[in-house]
C-alpha cells in the first residue's frame, strides 16, 4: 500500500513517534491525557508503516500500549480514591476529591508547572475530601484522616501513571529499534 514511501521518511515517522511519545510522558506529569496520545501516535504510526517493507509497529503493540494506558487511568483514578476510603472517607468526600484534585492541578500548573501540577492535584484532592466528608456530617478528625489519605493516594496514583507512561514509551522504543 504505501510502497511509495521513501526508507527514509520511513524511520523519520518512527523517530517522529518517539518524540511524540516522549511529549507524551511530559502531558501526564502535567496531568493531561498524554498516554492516550501515546496511544493514538503509535496506532497512527502502525497503520502508516504496515505495508512500507521497513521496521514497522505490529499491532500487538498498538494493544500492550491501550492496554497500559488504561491500567494507568485506573491506577491514577482510584488510588486517592481508594486511599480515602481506607482513611474512612465518605463517598461525597472521595467524589469531590476526585473532582477538586482535577482543579487543584489546573490551578497548580498555572502556578508553578510540573512541580505545581502534581502538588495542586494532592492539594485538591485533600480539600475536596475534607470538605465532602465535612457536609457528610463526619467529624474534622474523620475528614483530616481521609484528606490524608486523599492527598496521599492521588500522589501514588500519579507517580503510578508516570510510572506506566514511561513504560509505554519504552514498549514503543522496543518495537521502533527491535521489531
Amino acid at each position: 500500500m504505501w510502497e511509495w514511501v521513501h526508507p527514509t521518511l520511513h524511520f523519520v515517522a518512527l523517530g517522529l513517534l518517539l518524540a511524540v511519545n516522549a511529549a507524551g510522558v511530559v502531558l501526564v506529569v502535567l496531568q493531561m491525557p498524554g498516554t492516550w496520545l501515546m496511544v493514538a501516535a503509535t496506532a497512527v504510526v502502525s497503520w502508516w508503516t504496515w505495508d512500507s517493507g521497513g521496521p514497522t509497529i505490529g499491532v500487538w503493540t498498538v494493544l500492550v500500549m491501550l492496554g497500559l494506558a488504561l491500567f494507568g487511568e485506573a491506577v491514577e483514578t482510584f488510588s486517592g480514591a481508594a486511599a480515602a476510603h481506607r482513611a474512612g472517607g465518605s463517598k461525597r468526600g472521595i467524589v469531590i476529591a476526585t473532582i477538586a484534585a482535577v482543579a487543584g492541578a489546573i490551578v497548580g500548573s498555572m502556578a508553578w508547572p510540573l512541580v505545581g501540577t502534581i502538588l495542586g492535584a494532592c492539594v485538591g484532592a485533600a480539600l475536596g475530601a475534607m470538605l465532602g466528608d465535612r457536609w457528610a456530617g463526619r467529624s474534622w478528625r474523620e475528614a483530616t484522616d481521609a484528606a490524608r489519605g486523599a492527598a496521599l493516594g492521588r500522589f501514588w496514583g500519579t507517580l503510578g501513571k508516570i510510572v506506566v507512561a514511561a513504560v509505554m514509551w519504552i514498549v514503543a522504543a522496543v518495537a521502533v529499534f527491535w521489531p
